[in-house]
């Protein structure tokens, strides 16, 4: 499997549910700010609320950042409706919630799981001109942070915005970072 980092996110059109109507969503929509990529198996199951759920808790913190959330799964955007609908955890989500029951997305994310038509759990931080950034794919029950994907955007857009410099691990807005040089070779 190839990696999908600094590619650019492929062509794609799609129907999501958003703030109680359903809206297009298409690639073009993760140009010009951060997005966020976030796959997950299937509406009405187990570990998926739970994640949704930390994501709606933090999306507030991750508009601040200037970064757009789209949850994606194989469901359709009518079931995701349903679910936002019957869900006290799910009905809290403000961030589009796309529908992709053809798998094209989860495909072009590389996250499909063809013999059940599901994606595996993915998250992808897109940067403005629509290059992923950050690729981390997921077991089907294995649950995510949002505070550690907040973590991880911050130190994306850190790099994008400071040339020459890294951040080191569990790196902190306003710690220490890096400036890779020869002198370093060694050193840490």
């Amino acid at each position: 499997m190839s990696s999908l980092i600094n590619t650019t996110v492929k062509p794609f059109k799609a129907t999501a549910f958003h703030q109680g109507k359903f809206v297009q969503v298409t690639d073009a929509d993760l140009r010009g700010r951060w997005s966020v990529v976030f796959f997950y198996p299937a509406d009405f199951t187990f570990v998926c609320p739970t994640e949704l759920g930390d994501l709606a808790d933090h999306y507030e913190t991750l508009q601040d950042l200037g970064v757009e959330v789209y949850g994606v799964s194989t469901d359709t955007h009518f079931t995701h409706k349903a679910w936002h609908d019957t869900s006290e955890t799910v009905g809290k989500i403000r961030y589009p919630m796309v529908g992709d029951p053809t798998g094209t997305i989860a495909r072009n994310f590389g996250v499909m799981i063809e013999e059940e038509g599901l994606a595996l759990r993915g998250t992808f931080v897109v940067d403005p001109e629509g290059r992923i950034k950050l690729c981390e794919i997921h077991d089907l029950g294995i649950g995510r942070s949002a505070e550690e994907l907040i973590r991880k955007v911050q130190a994306a857009q850190y790099v994008a915005t400071h040339d020459g410099e890294v951040c080191p691990a569990s790196w902190q807005p306003g710690g220490k970072t890096l400036s890779p040089s020869l002198d370093l070779v060694g050193k840490i």
